[in-house]
């Protein structure tokens, strides 16, 4: 019997293992511009995050995206975030 394996990845803000499908990938390209990642396979610095609303609102409270990217984070990121987060429900 063989068992399919399911990726796991961190949430930089809860710092909990979850499948990939319920994490959100963001990450800063070779030109420095910060973008999500819908198809999780953009080349560049990624960070994970939980789709949950709790770890949403912490990501930009505690600014690990900007510890984790090394620079600010654009308010439009944040913006199309939760667009996206809102379109999933």
């Amino acid at each position: 019997m063989k068992t399919s394996h399911i990726p796991t990845r961190m949430c930089v803000v809860c710092m909990q293992m979850k499948p990939k499908s319920e994490l959100l990938r963001l990450v800063k390209n070779k030109q420095g511009k910060i973008i999500i990642d819908k198809s999780q396979k953009l080349d560049g610095r990624g960070v994970w995050v939980d789709k949950k609303q709790e770890c949403i609102s912490q990501l930009k409270k505690r600014k690990s995206l900007e510890r984790k990217f090394g620079s600010s984070v654009p308010e439009e990121i944040f913006e199309e975030i939760n667009k996206i987060l809102d379109e999933g429900k």
